[in-house]
């Protein structure tokens, strides 16, 4: 059986740089020690003959092939631009030089 201190808790939290008040520290100590617990229990079954897997459920790809199109016109997709110069869309300056 596991057990999770508050001071354990705390140590954690601080390396993660995250602030935990006394009683949320003493509330995870509890919750982590139960999850600890659950995780340990799945420790004790027998999985000898259990095919080991990625995945739960059969995945395969379901992207469609990857095939070279035309694109789309310069001079009708800018027709839509607000602005644009040279070919491309131009767009307002948001950094300083």
């Amino acid at each position: 059986m596991s057990n999770i201190s508050k001071e354990t808790v705390e140590k954690v939290a601080n390396l993660a740089k995250l602030e935990v008040s006394e009683k949320e520290a003493t509330a995870f100590a509890g919750q982590l020690g139960k999850i600890i617990e659950l995780v340990e229990q799945l420790n004790t079954l027998d999985t000898n003959n259990v095919e080991p897997t990625s995945h739960a459920i059969d995945v395969s790809n379901v992207l469609r092939e990857d095939v070279a199109t035309k694109g789309l016109d310069r001079k009708e997709v800018l027709k839509n631009a607000p602005d644009e110069q040279d070919g491309m869309f131009k767009v307002p300056t948001i950094m300083e030089q």
